[in-house]
């Protein structure tokens, strides 16, 4: 196909940022940050290898995912505990924050409530950036590994994909069918992940993880929180998912109460504020 005349000048037009969020009000790090001085776990769960576990957080309290035998990831899905159709806004958090989240940035719920479900206060792997084949961590761009995504492109019944294990685990804790659970299984933050896109296809490619035993990410809840977290067949991400080929290693979660009054008495953050009766 031949290029038009014009078309270097209309790919030389300047990106503009869709959602500038210079407006959007700012957690208070510096209180956060005193309270983790203080804090004390008040409940710890062990996700097992290829597995997945559920926790519960209440509003102003915080919780840590720490890889703590081997390198690997996690795929996360957060509900608000007292209403499952509020549930974590994965594209809407990365149109806000970008592709890779870390320290002082914010979980977004969906619509219509719109409105922080946790604030990233630690991430012990800040330093890692961006590298030179454009991989950060921490991603909210992969989906999750799935069995139908799985049996699409290879033929394969495979029972622990993150999606498969999350679904089980969110059944077992409300006691419900898998069949019921499953639609409220949501696109996930990939924990510790190391992932982008390729610059020549755009592809959305994976690698190995930099998490090491004691590397960890923390949240501080802003309402009640229902987690569920999948322990990725895939390991460190190396080479594949969804398949038992991968060394895998369990992920420890960890729940704390802080000293502060004022968390102890948190107000969760107002609904969006948007009022859909002129049209929405």
């Amino acid at each position: 196909m031949t290029e038009p005349a014009d078309a270097q000048a209309r790919r030389d037009i300047e990106p503009v940022i869709c959602y500038p969020v210079e407006t959007l009000p700012a957690p208070d790090m510096a209180m956060l940050d005193a309270a983790r001085a203080t804090f004390t776990k008040t409940d710890e769960i062990t996700v097992p290898p290829r597995d997945a576990a559920t926790f519960t957080v209440p509003a102003g309290h915080f919780f840590r995912i720490t890889s703590v035998e081997g390198s690997q990831v996690g795929d996360l899905n957060l509900w608000n505990a007292n209403d499952l159709s509020e549930r974590f806004y994965s594209g809407k958090t990365r149109a806000l924050h970008g592709t890779h989240l870390t320290k002082g940035q914010q979980m977004w719920s969906s619509f219509p409530n719109m409105r922080p479900m946790a604030t990233i206060t630690h991430d012990s792997l800040a330093w890692y950036g961006k590298d030179a084949y454009g991989g950060s961590v921490h991603d909210v761009i992969g989906t999750r590994c799935d069995p139908y995504t799985h049996n699409l492109l290879s033929g394969g019944q495979y029972h622990h994909c993150c999606h498969s294990n999350l679904t089980r685990a969110l059944a077992d804790h409300l006691g419900i069918p898998r069949a019921q659970a499953e639609p409220h299984i949501h696109d996930v933050l990939n924990v510790f992940m190391c992932t982008g896109f390729t610059r020549d296809t755009g592809q959305y490619f994976m690698k190995a993880s930099p998490v090491r035993p004691g590397d960890s990410l923390e949240f501080f809840a802003e309402i009640d929180l229902l987690g569920a977290l999948s322990a990725c067949p895939g390991g460190d991400c190396s080479t594949v998912h969804s398949s038992d080929q991968a060394q895998c290693h369990p992920l420890l979660i960890e729940v704390f109460k802080p000293a502060s009054t004022s968390l102890l008495e948190w107000d969760a953050p107002a609904p969006n504020g948007y009022d859909g009766s002129h049209g929405a």
